[in-house]
């Protein structure tokens, strides 16, 4: 069992970390329950494969369930303006709590729904991917997508607890999988080499499902973003923005491919660390051997590492056309996460479209 604890003062909350943690849901989301009811938002794979293991979970807290169309395309107006209908429909108010029990696009549905309900609720994140558990169930970033690129509009809105159990990722898609270990990869490449060391030894154990190898690498993800968070909550200054490392370009990817199963998004985020490193090599930035390295391990992973392997054959001037619309842009700039070495990650706000547009022609 880890417990890391997000520091926010009066926003705090804990992350609970435990295997079969779910099977004892009750334990933990009791406090949460009013009249002995839970909202859950799911999804209908989540739903179907996970539902009766939360039922009996929960014991005496009865369950009612929302359950939505699964898949990215359900993160949009219509699905949040039915949700948020439902919510109301069956009496959530401001002091209730409502659980998002789900994979990344659940919990960021559900938890902008959660931030407008009423001019807001709480809400309970039981993130039952990898990408959602080492990431988007941390943090406080809601939102939905528009048609001018992913996540356009949101709130930040903390929950109030996050439970999460390992053992659900048994029934998740290996390649969900290798998606979000990306994530977990990117938090070492940011700023802790101690960690990258530790998943070049055990991050194939990891994706083989070993219990204990996903419990200390999520703990030890969730605790690095949980870190960044605490010192920089809304993306304010340089701190949080670290956690774009890839995602600049790997955004760009997903856009190019329609932000669908053609490419995932932790894929997409594995692909743009691989250009993020080439991009700094190419500037002297990066010693070649770094960032060898760091593409190594996530091609041992299963992972892309650059345009080809992602199947992307846009030209760098559509690439960068998705860039344009990058909501972290101010003044017509965008920041570029960077790296000068392995855990090393710094943010480069001197660089211009034209000049990542020409290197995407000819990456590497």
């Amino acid at each position: 069992m880890e417990r890391v604890h997000v520091a926010l003062g009066e926003r705090s909350y804990d992350v609970h970390i435990e295997n079969e943690a779910l099977d004892r849901a009750s334990q933990w989301l009791a406090p949460f329950a009013r009249d002995g009811r839970l909202v859950v938002v799911t999804d209908e794979n989540v739903w179907a494969a996970q539902g009766e293991r939360l039922v009996r979970g929960l014991g005496e807290i009865a369950a009612a369930p929302i359950v939505i169309p699964a898949g990215e395309e359900s993160k949009n107006w219509a699905t949040l303006s039915g949700l948020v209908d439902r919510l109301i429909e069956l009496g959530v108010e401001r002091g209730d709590h409502i659980v998002a029990f789900g994979g990344g696009m659940v919990g960021d549905l559900a938890g902008f729904a959660a931030a407008i309900v009423k001019r807001g609720c709480g809400f309970v994140q039981i993130p039952t991917s990898l990408l959602a558990q080492v990431d988007s169930s941390v943090g406080g970033k809601t939102g939905i997508n528009t048609e001018a690129g992913k996540n356009m509009a949101g709130a930040f809105h903390q929950p109030s607890f996050v439970l999460i159990d390992p053992s659900c990722l048994a029934t998740v898609d290996p390649r969900q999988i290798r998606s979000g270990y990306a994530e977990i990869a990117k938090y070492a490449l940011i700023e802790d080499a101690a960690l990258f060391e530790w998943l070049e030894a055990h991050g194939a154990k990891m994706i083989a499902g070993e219990p204990e190898a996903l419990r200390h690498g999520i703990a030890a993800a969730v605790a690095g973003k949980a870190r960044i968070v605490a010192e920089d909550e809304r993306e304010t200054g340089d701190r949080r923005i670290l956690l774009n490392l890839g995602h600049t370009f790997g955004h760009a990817l997903e856009a190019e491919t329609g932000f669908s199963d053609r490419l995932l998004h932790g894929e997409a985020v594995a692909a743009g660390i691989g250009l993020a490193f080439d991009f700094s090599v190419r500037r002297g930035l990066c010693a070649p051997g770094d960032a060898a390295r760091a593409k190594a391990h996530l091609a041992a992973i299963g992972l892309p590492t650059g345009l080809a392997e992602a199947g992307v054959t846009a030209s760098g001037e559509q690439l960068a056309e998705h860039m344009r619309h990058d909501k972290k842009g101010s003044g017509g700039r965008i920041p570029f996460i960077l790296e000068r070495g392995i855990g090393q990650a710094f943010v480069a706000g001197d660089v211009a479209i034209e000049e990542v547009a020409a290197f995407l022609d000819q990456p590497g």
